[in-house]
């Protein structure tokens, strides 16, 4: 917790850049090099791991776990799996690591599987997350290797997609999440855009469309869908980097999306993990001002006190019908019930970025 206020870290991933995981292994290991920078520069000193331990199959299940319970004031872990076909064998980031995270810690863990609706048998994909991985939620990508091409996903295809989403109502879910605006590797650039969710936002009206990097990209048109879309909502996975590293254009994304109907209950917070440490954004986010200037200048919505707390963990805790009392209730007195933050990631930090803090 912050100053009191539950935060859930609405993404995290256990990457996996082993050669023999990657569909081109020339690729996927230039694919974990570029983001390996990216995690060095979005966490900034002192909050990068060592380098062999991110590119070969990261911290683990554990490792990250701690990461977000132990080392940072997040409180719950979403656990994403993502279906990347394209470019990993796993998806890039397997189910078993957040199965394995939650059967470490039950009551702190929720999960989100992953849905291809391009490949044969989502649906029955759908069923088998349900019955034996009882996840909280699906989650899609917006390309798959189709026949060996790949594929944009339109979400709002009635044939394609719809049946995944009916059959994901009818077991009980109700958040499909769908990352966009991030491109992870070669892709479709199109496909990456938000113009597919209107139409499965207004055909499953009792389902919540939760668009992940959302402010990444798109900010403008992503806030337009949020006002004609009441069921979609936001996650700031990856976007939340932005709060340290370009904090003026972090405010002109969040504030667009708080300026929406109801925007400040539509904002989940997320930082991808093991993408970043999610301490120093948590940080960098709770102690951000919105420039006066953009407020006065601009007509940016600020981001206030009682926007952080709910962003940081209440609306995620809405979403999925958690009682947030009951919930403290629940982890108070575990292992991670302290205010003494360890160590980032064990103590693995790498050297330069130690003699950097």
């Amino acid at each position: 917790m912050i100053e009191d206020t539950l935060v859930v870290e609405g993404v995290a991933h256990d990457y996996n850049f082993l050669p023999e995981n990657c569909v081109d292994p020339v690729l996927g290991r230039a694919m974990g090099e570029h983001l390996y920078q990216i995690h060095q520069r979005f966490g900034g000193p002192g909050y990068a791991i060592e380098k062999s331990l991110y590119m070969d199959h990261g911290a683990g299940a554990e490792g990250i776990g701690r990461a977000i319970l132990a080392e940072s004031q997040s409180d719950v872990i979403v656990y994403h799996e993502t279906p990347i076909y394209g470019h990993f064998h796993d998806g890039h980031s397997a189910l078993a690591a957040g199965l394995a995270m939650r059967e470490l810690w039950p009551n702190r863990v929720l999960v989100y599987g992953a849905v291809s609706p391009l490949r044969p048998g989502a649906v029955d994909r759908v069923d088998e997350l349900v019955d034996e991985h009882r996840v909280n939620a699906i989650k899609l990508y917006p390309n798959d290797m189709v026949e060996g091409r790949l594929t944009s996903l339109d979400m709002s295809n009635p044939e394609v997609c719809f049946p995944v989403f009916e059959r994901a109502r009818e077991r009980g879910l109700k958040v499909v999440a769908i990352h966009k605006a991030l491109p992870v590797g070669p892709g479709l650039a199109h496909s990456q855009r938000i113009d597919d969710i209107e139409g499965a936002a207004a055909a499953f009206p009792d389902l919540t469309f939760e668009v992940v990097h959302g402010g990444m990209a798109f900010v403008e048109e992503t806030a337009m869908l949020m006002e004609c879309a009441p069921n979609v909502v936001v996650n700031l996975e990856v976007t939340t980097a932005l709060a340290r590293v370009a904090p003026r254009r972090f405010a002109e994304a969040i504030g667009a999306f708080l300026g929406v109907f109801g925007g400040a209950q539509r904002i989940i917070w997320g930082t991808g993990v093991i993408a970043v440490h999610p301490r120093p954004l948590i940080e960098a986010f709770w102690n951000l001002e919105t420039p006066q200037d953009l407020v006065e200048e601009r007509g940016v919505e600020p981001l206030t006190k009682e926007a952080k707390k709910n962003i940081l963990g209440s609306n995620f805790l809405r979403l999925h019908g958690i009682d947030e009392d009951k919930l403290r209730a629940t982890i108070a007195g575990d292992e991670f019930d302290t205010t003494e933050l360890a160590a980032p990631w064990g103590g693995r930090v790498q050297p330069e970025s130690h003699e950097a803090a």
